[in-house]
């Protein structure tokens, strides 16, 4: 399809705008001036950008879409907040789902509950199991009948990468953290080959109305009860259905070592040759969340004790990463507390830079280790979402990290003031998809309105402010920075590339900053076909 988009701003994520942009045969043929783009285009079709913002298409370099697509179709909390929504929801949902054996989904926010925990009496109401994961996948929310199929109880150990939560007593309450959620999830009903090839179509769809036009799933493998979701990638982009530009991370079993490498090189090469996905990337979560204190921190926690997990030894992590790097693999960590980025990041020196190595979400950056990126060519791989005063940050972090440490939290300007190169995503479903609203709180570090939080008291005082970036760092942090990491041709508007494009209603750029976040998608085009249009 030939067309001519005109009208608009064109963000180029080239570090300039253009004009307009003329597409033929699902190809950016030119990039310029709209009425000398015009006399090259006799016949094609128009689009009217209408005042608005044409850009690349998004890529989202950490997502779990797979299992978001699981979870619209199961119990899903995640568009509800407080126990009485929730509990509301789960009732609809066992009184139209009675022949369904579990009651499972997800999608609950440890802030609506004290202290972040829920407790099994609250589901027990239930005359089924009942497993229901945290909206972060960190925990999950069990009820007395799901914890008596798995038999779990008082005399029950904690497994060594995770932990059962308990009253004084030792009695489960309900809650089961990292590794322990495998003790029920590995009981609930397993999806179908079919369950997750529709699970994927409903993500794309949906990514497709935010923009997104490429991913990389973070976990693609076996974790926390979830499915391997590479028959459904495989599948999908061998039939064409699968549009998007996709990079499926493959997981490591941290319960295993360099055993296991053959198997990944087999999986990475059942994708060789495929258009759309490649699985040439490794996930390692070397750590977990800073609210149930499994995030690795150099010092302990206030108040509880304790510095978190490190679920790789890391003298073991810097001989797997070495391998990997060696087989010409991508590794992608997860780092969330400053002792385990200072892991992963002692794990990639000497590694191959070209190998585009990334850490993922950087809650917590000791100072000094902030400059390391830069220099060990580590791409910094944000959530800017994450990054403002909600309630989880106020209530379930903050108190616990303590000064200096809360103020080393997500350091976007101090990053790339040392040049670190960025990629962006959202992790959803642990939290919104949309590019906008990343982009938003990485430029005024907010909650965007209309956000679960935006009501909270602080949530318009801005978090760290001296962190913020501007706004044309983060669009090109979701797109040039993040096709880069899946070594995309899309994420750049110039010739010669794919017309991965989407239309904004409204140029963000002319908005003030506070708007940003009002900005919604109009058109998304892949190799120059709509894909969405906005009814």
């Amino acid at each position: 399809m030939n067309i001519l988009f005109r009208g608009g701003r064109v963000f180029t994520a080239k570090g300039d705008f253009a004009e307009s942009v003329l597409v033929r045969d699902g190809v950016i043929a030119a990039v310029g001036a709209e009425r000398e783009l015009s006399a090259q285009a006799p016949g094609h079709e128009t689009v009217d950008l209408d005042g608005g913002l044409l850009t690349p298409g998004f890529t989202d370099a950490h997502m779990h879409p797979v299992q978001a697509g699981l979870e619209r179709a199961r119990c899903d909390l995640s568009e509800r907040y407080g126990l009485d929504e929730y509990l509301d929801a789960v009732r609809a949902y066992a009184d139209a789902h009675p022949d369904r054996a579990w009651i499972d989904g997800g999608g609950w926010d440890m802030s609506a509950f004290p202290g972040g925990l829920p407790r099994r009496e609250q589901l027990d109401f239930l005359d089924r199991p009942a497993y229901l994961i945290q909206r972060d996948h960190h925990a999950a929310w069990v009820n007395g009948r799901a914890l008596e199929r798995a038999g779990i109880g008082k005399d029950t150990p904690d497994p060594a990468d995770g932990r059962i939560e308990r009253d004084p007593d030792g009695t489960p309450t309900g809650v089961l953290h990292e590794g322990a959620m495998d003790l029920v999830g590995l009981l609930t009903p397993r999806p179908t080959a079919a369950d997750l090839d529709a699970a994927l179509m409903d993500a794309q769809a949906h990514l497709f109305t935010l923009g997104i036009t490429g991913w990389q799933d973070a976990i693609v493998g076996s974790y926390a009860g979830s499915d391997d979701q590479l028959p459904a990638y495989l599948s999908a982009a061998r039939s064409g259905r699968l549009r998007a530009r996709v990079v499926g991370a493959l997981w490591w079993d941290r319960t295993r070592g360099l055993d296991q490498i053959d198997d990944l090189l087999s999986r990475r090469a059942s994708a060789e040759g495929l258009d759309r996905f490649a699985a040439t990337s490794i996930k390692i979560m070397q750590d977990g969340i800073t609210e149930n204190f499994t995030a690795a921190t150099l010092e302990p926690y206030c108040r509880c004790g304790g510095t978190g997990l490190s679920y790789v030894d890391p003298a073991k992590l810097k001989e797997y990463v070495a391998e990997l790097d060696r087989l010409g693999f991508q590794v992608h960590v997860h780092a969330i507390g400053e002792r385990a980025v200072r892991e992963a990041l002692d794990g990639f020196a000497g590694t191959d830079p070209a190998n585009r190595h990334h850490i993922a979400h950087l809650q917590i950056i000791e100072p000094s280790d902030v400059p390391r990126f830069a220099e060990l060519g580590v791409t910094a791989n944000l959530q800017p979402l994450w990054a403002t005063h909600h309630l989880q940050m106020d209530e379930l972090t903050l108190p616990f990290l303590g000064e200096p440490r809360s103020s080393w939290q997500y350091p976007f300007a101090d990053l790339l003031r040392h040049g670190t190169r960025f990629c962006a995503g959202s992790d959803w479903p642990v939290s919104n998809a949309d590019p906008l609203q990343g982009m938003h709180v990485a430029v005024n570090r907010t909650e965007p309105g209309g956000s679960v939080h935006a009501g909270y008291p602080t949530a318009q005082t801005p978090f760290l402010p001296e962190q913020r970036v501007d706004l044309a760092t983060a669009m090109t942090a979701y797109t040039a920075g993040s096709a880069w990491i899946n070594r995309s041709p899309a994420g750049q508007i110039e010739p010669g590339r794919p017309a991965d494009l989407v239309v904004l209603d409204r140029d963000p750029f002319a908005l003030p900053d506070k708007d940003i976040w009002t900005t919604r998608v109009r058109m998304t085009f892949v190799d120059g076909e709509a894909v969405y249009e906005k009814a």
